[in-house]
């Protein structure tokens, strides 16, 4: 048994390092693309900060990776190394192909398709009735007052206001259920966070990006731009850096999520409380994949998508951050990858629509979808295999 909690152990901290391999483009692609810092610099910036990012936020994530996702009683070592296993191939996979997917939602399949090789579907722990047609009503009057808000908007601009019904809809449910979240009047949490900041997530980060960059062109029109772009230069190494404490308090708290668990399912914990050794080890596991940089999905994120000014990776560095900071503080584990994917949709969307390549967006969208399903597929498989190898 000891043996397997090591190799757990040692697991989760290579599913930390392929995170910050992959996911070291999120905190870094804004200032490489500008040309702000060169990538080395980006990339020791972004190491630093993830390893001080967990330390200033709880562990709240970490408790949902370990308590909110399947029932805590079916976990074993056996079942939590399957799970990494799924998950890193996963990560790995993509990372070597420069496809930015979520580490989390990857870590997150891991465990639904191992728990449900294990114990069946009904080891996921879903909401209840109530709290599900709640849900649902919330978005359903996100959705319509978005809609009404977007069609008035654009016929008051003398606009197609049917053009901007599916953006309405999308913006009213981003806006309106982190409120009711963030006030405690919508208490999901689990899986069903999981589904909802899926969504909420990316167009969080690109609403707050796109209104920070029109508030920015407004207010500096007619400034100077070689002083606007010295001066955002600035700025934006603060947001890269603000962005890498959401990253490093987001992400890797999903080690520390696994490897408590693995160490109460062996007997050594008694109650799932998250010891300082494990916050440092998974900290520094998530900065030594992010100094090592992924540079095909670096190079994804940074050129292929939009191209930025040192104000618009200001705005999208600072968006990501902010959307990563809301959503650690309630412990709901999103992707880091959605959250800074809309926000530099977001920035490139302040150009118009042609200066986004939404076909890049799209391949992305599609690997996002299939990271889920994909991780716990693996996990399942190597799970069933394991099983019936030694039974």
């Amino acid at each position: 048994m000891e043996v397997v909690i090591i190799l757990g152990i040692l697991l989760a901290l290579m599913f930390n390092f392929v995170n910050g391999l992959n996911d070291a483009a999120n905190s870094i692609a804004t200032v490489v693309a500008t040309k702000v810092l060169s990538p080395f610099k980006a990339v020791l910036l972004a190491s630093f900060f993830n390893l001080i990012g967990p330390l200033l936020f709880t562990t709240a994530i970490a408790e949902t990776i370990g308590r909110g996702i399947v029932d805590p009683a079916v976990f074993t070592p056996h079942l939590i190394l399957m799970a990494l296993i799924g998950a890193v191939l996963w990560v790995f996979g993509c990372s070597y192909f420069g496809i930015p997917v979520s580490s989390s939602h990857a870590l997150i399949g891991g465990i639904l398709g191992a728990a449900t090789a294990r114990a069946g579907i009904e080891s996921i722990l879903w909401p209840s009735e109530t709290l599900f047609l709640e849900l649902i009503v919330m978005i359903v009057i996100g959705a319509v007052g978005g809609m009404a808000t977007a069609a008035y908007l654009a016929r008051a601009t003398g606009e197609a206001w049917n053009q901007y019904l599916a953006f309405g809809a999308l913006g009213g449910i981003t806006v309106l259920i982190p409120i009711l979240v963030a006030s405690g009047l919508l208490p999901i949490s689990g899986i069903v966070s999981v589904a909802v900041f899926m969504i909420v997530s990316p167009m969080l980060g690109f609403m707050v990006a796109y209104g920070l960059g029109v508030v920015i062109i407004r207010r500096f029109a007619h400034s100077n731009s070689l002083l606007l772009n010295h001066g955002f230069k600035k700025l934006q190494i603060v947001g890269a850096a603000f962005q890498s404490i959401g990253h490093g308090s987001n992400d890797a708290q999903n080690a520390m999520g696994v490897i408590t668990a693995m160490l109460v399912a062996g007997g050594i914990l008694s109650e799932f409380t998250v010891p300082i050794w494990v916050i440092l080890i998974s900290c520094a596991a998530i900065s030594l994949g992010t100094l090592f940089g992924g540079w095909r999905v670096v190079d994804m994120m940074a050129n292929k998508i939009t191209r930025m000014r040192p104000y618009q990776g200001f705005c999208a560095s600072t968006a990501g951050g902010a959307v990563l900071a809301l959503v650690t503080a309630f412990g709901i584990p999103v992707s880091t990858t959605h959250a800074v994917s809309g926000a530099i949709m977001g920035v490139g969307a302040t150009k118009g629509y042609s200066a986004v390549k939404w076909g890049i967006v799209r391949d992305i969208v599609a690997a996002w979808v299939m990271t889920v399903p994909a991780s716990a597929a693996v996990a399942w498989g190597c799970y069933v295999v394991v099983d019936i190898l030694f039974p």
